[in-house]
């Protein structure tokens, strides 16, 4: 049956099983819905509440997050509906792309399985529609970053929580933002020497928006056990300093660490070079939204400046049907994405008629939440947004695209000299962004140097696909 005419066979499609989209599960299930959750992952939790194969046989798990009781409740409400049927988990389901079945239905495409020959591919129909997609880090590209050894700040902690393993002995974390402490910290309590952790943005930014903090104390609370944890190990954060440079010849051996002006531009002769094994470097996070752009699902640019969905305040995007929750409406952390999973569960339940109608005060909680979380995310958006004089780190001989080595040398002669105004044109020009990524990692630098700030792009497709699973007609998925 072609998709477009494919019946609805559950209420609601939650793509991602991270803190949002379990929140919104459980919560559409609890009031009568039915519900596929599709994530691409093996085990629900996402990359917040990323943890260890039972295989390993970790004895506490829980020690490497915060917040792991409300994850742990949710897991257990899961799998009271799983085993129901109100809700079927589609685990190693990556949705590739959605497309409307009907004036109100919608089929998620996705390859399923492992990566290999065995790969599959499924249809899902529903009649509404919510991203829980979360985000991935933004890698601001310096002179050595492709040595191994060089692993993001997120990437190092999911080595930690999932495989239970050190990217070395002697780590430097460096880049900005608040998962600076948290990976310090974890790499730390783990048995990693810690050298240095670099924040290239200044904590006492915080400072200027008193309300906001005030509003907040959970947040304060945070920071603070973050910071008692690194100053147990002797640890300071090194404030308005970024590594510039990484040394080494089969891998990472030693960094530069330089001092930054206001517009995060090296000060000529602060270089100071610190040993290491490994780096673990990461300026951020970016919202992940292909599918919703693919939608044409508007955005808005964040104060960190990446780019964001649009929302209202049920959760509901610009496109009638889909609705979003969690870092694909800006990057704020875990608290908030439980919040708006909740949030936008009540909305499309509501909306429902097939569902329990929810008590219309149910939903004053994860409002006053959300308020009270987005308005401290701007702040921390603002506070770390990367300076315009970053790409002073860069040489021209500095490779920005990874997968297609496209030095910044050929992105600067595409602007100079061939008049290249967007990320789109240098991409044409240089192939920068045509590679395996597509662009995640390198993305954020290409336009910045082109200078564009153009929103994001629209993609017919997610993910790598192989051509099998677009040349087979998808089917439902299997019953288990």
């Amino acid at each position: 049956m072609p998709a477009q005419h494919a019946p609805a066979a559950y209420d609601l499609a939650v793509i991602g099983a991270g803190p949002a989209g379990l929140a919104a599960a459980v919560t559409a299930a609890d009031l009568g819905l039915s519900v596929a959750l599709l994530d691409a992952a093996a085990a629900a939790g996402g990359q917040y509440y990323r943890h260890p194969a039972p295989g390993l046989g970790a004895a506490r798990p829980e020690a490497l997050h915060h917040g792991w009781a409300a994850f742990a409740a949710l897991l257990r409400r899961l799998d009271r509906h799983t085993a129901a049927g109100r809700v079927r988990h589609l685990a190693r389901h990556h949705v590739w792309t959605v497309e409307r079945a009907g004036p109100a239905a919608w089929t998620a495409h996705a390859v399923t399985g492992p990566d290999g020959p065995e790969q599959g591919s499924a249809a899902v129909t529903s009649r509404a529609l919510l991203l829980a997609t979360g985000s991935y880090e933004r890698q601001l590209p310096f002179p050595g970053w492709t040595l191994p050894g060089v692993v993001g700040a997120g990437g190092a902690q999911a080595m930690l929580k999932s495989g239970l393993v050190l990217p070395g002995r002697r780590v430097v974390v460096a880049g900005s933002g608040p998962l600076l402490l948290a990976v310090a910290g974890s790499l730390a309590a783990a048995g990693a020497r810690i050298p240095a952790v670099v924040e290239a943005a200044g904590y006492a930014a915080y400072a200027r928006s008193p309300r906001s903090l005030a509003a907040n104390p959970g947040k304060l609370l945070e920071g603070a056990v973050h910071g008692a944890t690194l100053l147990r190990h002797g640890l300071r954060p090194l404030t308005r300093r970024a590594v510039t440079r990484a040394h080494g010849t089969d891998r990472v051996e030693a960094v530069t660490v330089s001092r930054l002006d206001r517009d995060w531009r090296p000060v000529p002769g602060t270089g100071r070079r610190i040993a290491c094994d490994a780096l673990a470097v990461g300026h951020g996070l970016v919202p992940q939204l292909e599918l919703a752009t693919g939608l044409g699902c508007a955005t808005r640019r964040t104060p960190d400046g990446t780019h964001a969905l649009v929302l209202d305040a049920r959760q509901r995007t610009s496109v009638p049907g889909v609705w979003a929750a969690g870092e694909a409406g800006g990057v704020g952390g875990a608290q908030l994405a439980l919040a708006e999973g909740e949030l936008a569960a009540l909305a499309i339940a509501a909306a429902a008629p097939s569902a329990a109608r929810p008590d219309a005060r149910r939903a004053a909680t994860p409002l006053r939440a959300r308020t009270r979380l987005r308005a401290f995310a701007a702040v921390m958006a603002a506070v770390h947004r990367p300076g315009d004089g970053w790409p002073d780190w860069l040489d021209d001989d500095t490779d920005v695209c990874r997968c297609e080595e496209v030095t910044a040398g050929g992105i600067r002669a595409a602007v100079a000299d061939l008049g290249a105004r967007d990320a789109r044109t240098v991409k044409l020009f240089t192939r920068a962004g045509m590679g395996w990524c597509q662009g995640r990692m390198c993305g954020p630098a290409v336009d910045c140097l082109a200078g564009s700030g153009a929103g994001p792009d629209r993609r017919p497709l997610s993910c790598p696909v192989p051509l099998a699973v677009l040349l087979e007609p998808a089917e439902p998925p299997r019953e288990p």
